[in-house]
């Protein structure tokens, strides 16, 4: 299996969009992260878990030729908002695209994309082919996803255990039955969008505090904003098993 990060950042991106601090102005490629979204690759199968609004750049940047299906973690715009841009997709691969989520999530999806469902389809819509989630293991093109609840303040969300793979973003509080089933896990995925503390998302000292709860082999952290510092600079105050994410990073099942 291989992981691909398609982006790093928080709801604004990095740079934020006006900012003049040291973190939006680097010229370190690191320090340049589109919205938070991951590409899992395994069993000649292609998924993307969340297409936010920076989905197409990436896809094209990387050559991703086949997508088989996404995943959605919440309904949050900063997760969503790309997904018209499967329609291409629909074209080369002649099939409606498989989207996963909670029921709450898709019917989000129903009103964002409301012309997608609507009876007299325009050409060229992006189709669609909704598959609810019931807190139970799925599985997606031979792909074995365990859902991982979380809450992002009061908005619950999901993310995904793969085999030992673990990737949980957009995260305050991650109940107990969730840290169990993190268990074992060899590679951590997890969300720490700044210094300060934050109502809805774990912040660096919080991140780390689950990552010593965990224990994985190695943490990678992700749904990073400008507050957290310059890449470089943050990577040399980590553990040697936690590291900043970046975009474009690949990890490898085997090598991790």
């Amino acid at each position: 299996m291989k992981v691909t990060f398609l982006g790093t950042g928080t709801s604004q991106g990095v740079p934020v969009i006006g900012c003049t601090c040291n973190v939006c102005q680097s010229t370190d490629s690191r320090d340049k992260r589109l919205r938070t979204s991951i590409l899992i690759q395994a069993n000649n199968k292609t998924v993307v878990i969340d297409t936010g609004p920076d989905f197409r750049p990436p896809m094209l940047r990387g050559k991703v030729n086949r997508l088989d299906a996404e995943v959605c973690t919440h309904a949050h715009r900063d997760h969503t908002a790309g997904l018209d841009d499967v329609r291409a997709y629909n074209h080369m691969q002649h099939m409606d695209m498989p989207v996963y989520g909670t029921p709450e999530v898709l019917q989000q999806l129903r009103t964002e994309y409301a012309y997608a469902f609507a009876p007299a389809a325009y050409p060229g819509i992006p189709r669609l082919d909704l598959h609810p989630l019931n807190g139970k293991a799925f599985d997606v093109s031979g792909i074995s996803f365990l859902p991982l609840p979380v809450m992002h303040l009061h908005m619950p969300v999901l993310g995904f255990r793969i085999d030992n793979f673990s990737y949980i973003t957009d995260a305050k509080f991650i109940p107990p039955a969730t840290l169990e089933k993190l268990k074992g896990t060899e590679v951590l995925v997890l969300n720490a969008l700044q210094r300060e503390r934050h109502i809805s998302h774990l912040n660096l000292t919080e991140a780390l505090e689950i990552v010593n709860t965990v224990k994985p082999r190695h943490t990678y952290l992700t749904h990073l904003s400008h507050r957290m510092g310059l890449h470089a600079d943050v990577e040399k105050e980590l553990p040697d098993d936690v590291s900043l994410a970046y975009d474009g990073l690949k990890v490898v099942s085997g090598e991790w």
